[in-house]
């Protein structure tokens, strides 16, 4: 029984044939595998580790090391491998926060190189997302290996015949393609503070929750930094002239997309701005709208990996509302700005752009399903904090001390303490709290209680009643806070509904992450 289980839950991943249990070699030096497990009742689905294990040393005697990238927590100590483990662990179904690469590449490469029997075995739950794109960063960092090449065989050699790309989710692909730009400029990266200046939103429906997230706790959590208001946003296009425009915007009033370098021009010149906004908006489905949102204080993340996320809700009735829509995007600014640079040098990579379409956003899980549209298109405008300088990080060299991160609990999180990010679509139930305020919001398992110690993100006493309970803006240097901390009652006013509609509240919480479990959702945002 514990066999066919162990077959279910693979599903389109090859199994080694030899050692029947779910791992492959990428080469003759790198093996991935899913995440074993020591304890049940996840060992009678997964790798058994004590089998994982015994293969090992009957294949390769001491000649094998791990590396595992699970922030939910590995499964077992880490002394039932000898101790022979190193630890990058970041959420599942997101990329690595790329300060984290250096020292896992340099990590594997200085194993390998001391002695030619050696091999590394990456995993992460399903040995697929996280798993690969270390296996393909390092083919392309450490062995010269063209992207496209080994994202093709670490497909050849994980998947089954006909069951899809072995790393698939398209951010995890986007920072593949960084770990090769990171390769050709010689492997120089500089972590900055980075500022989102705004966003320019095309086709935005109505009912869409705007947020800005980024890594906290050496990668393994991912922070909401702030929410969109009502009071946030510009709507230069209302969609009502169906024209010429693509579903329904007009083409002669869609916003310019800014180029690189002009973050600074851009707030200078409109971040306090009294341009007015279309209130009346048509509630019809087709088209959508051009809005712009600035945030009225500074947003600042603490790295260079900065995720855009989205989440579309409908009232449902009866105490219920429906999640219709989940994308996010993942970039890193630094990249970006080596990408977008002139090649004449007169661009400064101090700031710049990132633009995507909605159908190459990531899905539930990384996935494609991202439910029904929500937008056409986003551009992210960005420049780095008060001219920070950053921090170089540099990839250590042969034979020196290469750091690893602190390990999750290898027991796993608790769920409801749980920072990682996770959606999914269907029927949340609405907040009790904040009912008489929201159209649609959802709880945890357990009341939290809001952080009353901090100052609100608005400074308009005439707004005070209204947003009393809005999301709780960082400066730029406060550390980082915890899901207690940000609350449940979370402004959501980033909508494209009327604003004669109540305020909005939400709750924001995540889930495991894991790639094939099922997960307990309570995200957050409304919708009319």
């Amino acid at each position: 029984m514990a066999s066919i289980l162990r077959q279910i839950v693979a599903g389109p991943r090859s199994r080694h044939p030899e050692a029947g249990l779910d791992l492959c070699y990428v080469t003759d030096s790198i093996i991935a595998t899913s995440g074993p497990s020591s304890v049940y009742p996840q060992r009678a689905y997964r790798n058994p580790l004590d089998s994982l294990v015994k293969f090992l040393d009957d294949k390769h005697k001491g000649n094998w090391a791990i590396w595992e990238f699970r922030a939910e927590g590995t499964g077992y100590p880490d002394e039932e491998v000898y101790g022979r483990i190193w630890h990058y662990p970041w959420p599942d179904h997101h990329p690595p926060p790329f300060a984290l690469v250096p020292n896992m590449m340099a990590s594997m490469r200085n194993w390998l190189i001391e002695n030619d029997k050696r091999v590394v075995v990456v995993h992460c739950k399903a040995g697929k997302g996280r798993s690969g794109t270390v296996a393909c960063s390092y083919l392309i960092s450490e062995c010269a290996w063209a992207p496209a090449d080994a994202l093709a065989r670490f497909t050849e050699r994980r998947m089954r015949p006909g069951f899809g790309r072995g790393v698939s989710i398209p951010s995890q692909l986007r920072w593949v393609d960084y770990v090769h730009q990171w390769t050709r400029n010689g492997k120089a990266y500089v972590e900055r503070r980075v500022e989102i200046v705004e966003l320019h939103v095309w086709g935005l429906r109505d009912g869409v929750k705007v947020a800005i997230e980024g890594f906290i706790d050496e990668g393994k959590a991912i922070k909401v930094f702030h929410v969109f208001k009502r009071n946030e946003r510009l709507i230069v296009d209302t969609g009502e002239d169906k024209g010429d425009g693509k579903d329904g915007l007009r083409e002669d009033n869609k916003p310019e997309v800014p180029k690189q370098g002009v973050a600074s021009e851009i707030t200078d010149s409109s971040s306090h701005s009294e341009s007015p906004t279309m209130e009346e908006l048509p509630g019809g489905e087709t088209g959508g709208r051009a809005v712009i949102f600035r945030p009225k204080v500074r947003v600042v993340l603490p790295t260079n990996d900065v995720n855009i996320d989205f989440e579309r809700r409908n009232k449902a009735g009866y105490g219920w509302t429906m999640v219709t829509s989940v994308a996010h995007v993942w970039f890193n600014a630094f990249f970006e700005g080596l990408t977008s640079a002139e090649p004449n040098g007169n661009t400064s990579l101090d700031s710049g752009t990132f633009e995507i379409e909605w159908d190459k956003m990531d899905g539930i899980k990384g996935s494609p399903r991202k439910g029904t549209r929500a937008l056409d298109r986003l551009v992210a405008v960005w420049k780095v904090f008060d001219e920070d300088r950053g921090v170089d990080i540099k990839e250590p060299g042969i034979g020196e001390e290469v750091s690893q991160a602190a390990p999750a609990d290898w027991k796993g999180v608790d769920k409801k303490d749980d920072r990682l990010l996770g959606k999914d679509l269907g029927l949340r139930v609405e907040s009790p709290a904040s009912a008489d305020l929201s159209k649609a919001s959802s709880i945890f398992e357990g009341d939290l209680e809001p952080d009353t110690n901090n100052q609100e993100s608005s400074t308009d006493k005439s707004e005070e009643a209204e947003t009393s309970q809005d999301l709780l803006q960082p400066t730029a240097n406060a550390p980082a806070r915890n899901i207690a901390d940000l609350g449940l009652w979370l402004d959501t006013a980033s909508y494209t509904t009327p604003a004669s509609t109540p305020n909005d509240e939400v709750s924001k919480s995540t889930d495991n992450g894991d790639d094939d479990a099922d997960a307990t959702i309570a995200d957050v945002g409304t919708s009319h």
